[in-house]
């Protein structure tokens, strides 16, 4: 296999350009899209088939509110500015984002939409949400008989780095891409379980935060699949190995530049900003499971002493538990968020995530203790994620205020779809489980 020549930073004027790559995120974290000549994309705006948001992975057609199937699949508009024209990983190409519009009304489906509205939410309180995500991922490689098998990586070990992890350089060729393409990377190094990478990517404002892990973990399929690997962000493919997980890491930047958290550690008395923010997170634990690990897979993930975001509970510096203060102060202050897997919509989860901070704090939810146990053997609550799916979507269902919140008709759409998908999926053997999601995530 040939190595993927290096992509440039493009410096030269959109009409320079050939073709732009239209792209949005679908409620599978799918990125769905159209590439249309730049004369198309200078319009601003392109039509698609609302029908996007009534299918399942594998195209089965489902009758979900909103998706369109029953009322002759309209088509629906992604409206971007054509000023805003993002680098691309592809030759000759500029990429799109945008908010999904419908009937000249912002579409209730469109998670960046929803994620526009939680960021307003905070700053309608004069506070801006900033994110920085951590993203878990393995790589494989075609085995002799052409199936997907782990790549090849007998020297690596956690925080490992250099040839005896990524032998084939892969990670090099992320990172030149990422850097071409304008996505800043805090850092990337193995994980625990080979072959296993942890992708962190800089902290910035919310929205930002979103389209950054949205194109990056497209990029990074994308340019590995071309090298003849496989990237997945599935959160469980190997029974024996860990889970790979998405990590939100959380701060507010107040109107005089500060963040909101900088002395809340330090001065050992958490203010009533952080208090709300956990208290929500925890308060609404069973239902965000649902938008956070969207697939039968992300319950395989979710377990008792896996440090995946299992328990309702919360600690300062302790990676037992889903909701984690970092012992970092000043700027560095965060909440980081452990629950969520890379099968989720980023605009989604996020606005999920946000919706129910702010509820925590402006409903005064009492905050619970903090886990000063292990987290592991030991744990200071009996609340914990649904053990499926299926569970996970009545929670959803029920936790009426978080999905008003959200948007109820997004809310809505999701879990008819994700139903279908746990009847397609329940009925398949573990093997073939993984087979169904393997290309998608």
């Amino acid at each position: 296999m040939n190595r993927m020549s290096k992509i440039e930073p493009q410096q030269v004027r959109a009409e320079s350009f050939e073709r732009c790559r239209i792209l949005f995120a679908d409620q599978l974290n799918l990125a769905r899209g159209k590439y249309v000549p730049m004369s198309e994309a200078h319009k601003g705006h392109a039509r698609m088939c609302v029908g996007t948001f009534a299918v399942t992975y594998d195209k089965a057609l489902v009758a979900a509110p909103g998706g369109g199937l029953l009322t002759g699949l309209p088509d629906m508009e992604l409206a971007f500015d054509p000023a805003s024209l993002r680098p691309s990983w592809e030759p000759n190409t500029q990429i799109a984002l945008g908010h999904l519009r419908f009937q000249n009304e912002p579409f209730a489906l469109c998670g960046r939409s929803a994620l526009a509205r939680a960021i307003e939410a905070w700053r309608a309180r004069g506070l801006d949400p900033m994110i920085g995500i951590e993203m878990e991922a393995y790589v494989f490689q075609r085995g002799p008989d052409g199936s997907w098998v782990p790549y090849d990586t007998p020297g690596a070990f956690v925080y490992g780095t250099g040839p005896f992890a990524d032998p084939a350089g892969l990670i090099e060729d992320i990172w030149a891409t990422a850097a071409a393409c304008g996505i800043p990377i805090e850092s990337i190094n193995a994980e625990y379980d080979a072959p296993q990478f942890e992708l962190t990517l800089r902290f910035a404002d919310a929205m930002k935060a979103a389209d950054d892990a949205f194109l990056f973990r497209q990029m990074a399929r994308e340019v590995l699949y071309k090298r003849g690997y496989l990237l997945s962000f599935l959160p469980k493919p190997f029974a024996e190995k860990s889970g790979s997980g998405l990590h939100f890491n959380l701060s507010f930047t107040k109107p005089d530049g500060g963040n909101a958290f900088a002395d809340d550690v330090a001065s050992g008395n958490l203010s009533d900003t952080m208090k709300g923010c956990i208290a929500g997170m925890l308060q609404h634990h069973e239902a965000l499971s649902a938008i956070m690990a969207p697939t039968v897979n992300s319950y395989a993930r979710l377990q008792p002493a896996s440090l995946s975001g299992y328990w309702a509970n919360w600690g300062i510096d302790h990676r037992s538990v889903t909701v984690r203060v970092s012992a970092e102060t000043g700027s560095a202050a965060r909440i980081e968020h452990r629950l969520a897997d890379c099968a989720a919509s980023p605009y989604f989860a996020m606005a999920a995530l946000l919706q129910a901070a702010l509820l925590g704090l402006e409903n005064q939810y009492p905050l619970p203790p903090q886990e000063l146990n292990d987290g592991l053997e030991t744990i200071n609550t009996d609340r914990h994620t649904p053990h499926d799916l299926a569970t996970a979507l009545d929670a959803l269902e029920a936790d009426t205020v978080l999905g008003a919140a959200i948007g109820q008709e997004l809310i809505d759409n999701f879990i008819a779809i994700k139903r279908e998908e746990v009847r397609i999926v329940s009925e398949k053997p573990e093997a073939e489980q993984l087979a169904y999601y393997l290309h998608y995530i």
